[in-house]
């Protein structure tokens, strides 16, 4: 018979980390415990099964990356359920999310040898004799340490672009979802039985501490900014370099020209998708004056119709639940009103759609990422306005822009690293586009050109073909070769532009 527990709450037992389902506390599976000397021991194996990895080449690689990507399409559903027990969403959410990671995994496995093969570099005419190239190697074992929201896509970003670029990977997933970080792995090592490329190793934040400081080659991290931080302070006693996706407070822009009906629909998909609990969700829109009475209306139309327990799934961490609840009465006790829940919707382990307008920028949720299924609706007098109070956040990861005419330049006047105009969260479904943030929401990118180069390190090499014309880097060059190289540079680079 299946245990249960308190819902979402992993629990420890005998050296195993149990999950447990949000909204019924069954268990969704259970993982073994990794203390620090198992975190060294998967790193040590991991540099070792690294030099086989690298020595397949960009070709191999891509043949054994592909076809794990078939597995995940073969097994789509499988995947998905899982994903639903342990963490809560919807089985169809899960499907989502499943696609998008085989999009990511597709185009790093098609696109690395493109991006990071090594290639020649022109060479500059002062130093004609040499020439120039450039490759990249990968670091030999990057960690990647995963959230428990998006547990599928989120880690095989990172992962996809670290396999691809030659690395072997040591997944560390939040102990509230280790059971389909753990199905990862032991999916990939199907398709690759040979060595240990791809390995898991379980617990709290203890072990993402000891997997920083294992001696990987570099951390890719998701998660909270606090988090993040951490990760960052514990990566930097041995100058691991990291890559920081954090937290989100994304606003959405809606011009006078939007598509009010279209803007409506993509605002509550993007604010309550996965119950809220995504870092790129919409938390906050601005609205125009004259579209935002119609606006209103629409969203609390369509964010009305949405089935709590269906389409709405539970809060997978329940200290969340207090934090959502906590938003909203703040708002609220500061003028805010509800259109739509309200304090009341707080019902664990679920949250009503909740959609707030009139509330001051000085509130948390609007200060703060509330990550939950509520949406704030502020009217701004036109764009310029909206664009000021969406850039004033610490935040800057994603956003959205509706509107015809100036959509597009609106759009990048956003301080964020991603825009989407006239849709919401699209650009995480794109393989060749970057995703990342600035501000609190961390830096570095995955996913696309970016996120490849992310993994792996830029080398230089030059190569003498020649003796030199204009010998500058020896002690042996005479006054007149260094009145040649004046020359040289003045007729090259002396005029004025």
């Amino acid at each position: 018979m299946t245990a249960t527990h308190v819902p979402g709450l992993p629990v420890i037992e005998d050296g195993w980390l149990i999950s447990t389902n949000p909204a019924t506390g069954e268990e969704a599976g259970r993982v073994p415990i990794s203390d620090e000397k198992a975190v060294v021991a998967a790193v040590e194996r991991a540099k070792a099964a690294a030099v086989w990895w690298q020595g397949l080449g960009f070709e191999g690689r891509k043949v054994r990356l592909l076809r794990w990507r078939t597995l995940l399409v073969e097994r789509i559903e499988e995947l998905a359920e899982l994903a639903h027990r342990e963490a809560g969403k919807p089985v169809t959410d899960g499907i989502i999310e499943v696609t998008a990671a085989v999009e990511h995994l597709d185009w790093a496995a098609k696109h690395a040898k493109r991006v990071l093969g090594p290639r020649k570099v022109r060479t500059r005419l002062l130093l004609a004799e040499h020439a120039g190239h450039l490759e990249y190697q990968p670091f030999g074992v990057v960690g990647v340490i995963g959230p428990w929201n998006y547990p599928i896509v989120t880690p095989v970003g990172p992962i996809s672009g670290a396999l691809a670029a030659g690395n072997t990977v040591v997944l560390k997933p939040s102990e509230y979802t280790p059971v389909v970080g753990q199905w990862l792995a032991d999916t990939f090592a199907e398709v690759v039985p040979e060595h240990p490329v791809l390995q898991a190793v379980h617990g709290l934040g203890d072990v993402g501490g000891a997997l920083c400081r294992s001696g990987v080659g570099k951390i890719a991290f998701t998660g909270s900014t606090a988090t993040g931080k951490k990760v960052m302070a514990a990566c930097a006693e041995n100058l691991v370099p990291v890559v920081i996706e954090a937290g989100g407070k994304d606003a959405l822009i809606v011009d006078a020209d939007a598509d009010v009906d279209a803007a409506a629909e993509a605002a509550v998909w993007g604010a309550m998708t996965n119950a809220g609990q995504t870092c790129i969700g919409i938390e906050r829109v601005y609205a125009v004056a004259p579209v935002y009475d119609r606006f209103v209306d629409a969203v609390v139309e369509k964010a009305g119709k949405l089935r709590t327990g269906t389409e709405i799934g539970p809060i997978t961490m329940p200290k969340q639940l207090d934090i959502i609840r906590d938003h909203i009465e703040d708002a609220l006790a500061q003028g805010g009103r509800a259109v739509l829940g309200g304090a009341s919707a707080v019902q664990a382990p679920y949250v009503s759609p909740t959609v707030l307008v009139d509330v001051p920028e000085t509130s948390s949720e609007i200060r703060e990422e509330t990550f939950g299924p509520t949406l704030t609706i502020t009217k701004v007098r036109d764009a310029d306005e909206a664009v000021a109070k969406a850039n004033d956040t610490a935040y800057g990861l994603g956003g959205a822009v509706f509107g015809k005419r100036n959509a597009i330049r609106i759009a990048r006047r956003l301080r964020s690293g991603m825009v989407a105009v006239n849709g919401t969260l699209a650009f995480v479904g794109m393989g060749n586009l970057p995703f990342g943030g600035v501000g609190e929401s961390g830096f570095g990118r995955i996913h696309g050109e970016d996120g490849l180069r992310e993994f792996a390190r830029a080398k230089a090499i030059t190569v003498r073909r020649a003796k030199s014309l204009l010998p500058a880097m020896t002690f042996e060059r005479t006054p007149a070769q260094v009145n040649q190289i004046v020359k040289a540079l003045r007729l090259l680079y002396g005029r004025k532009p």
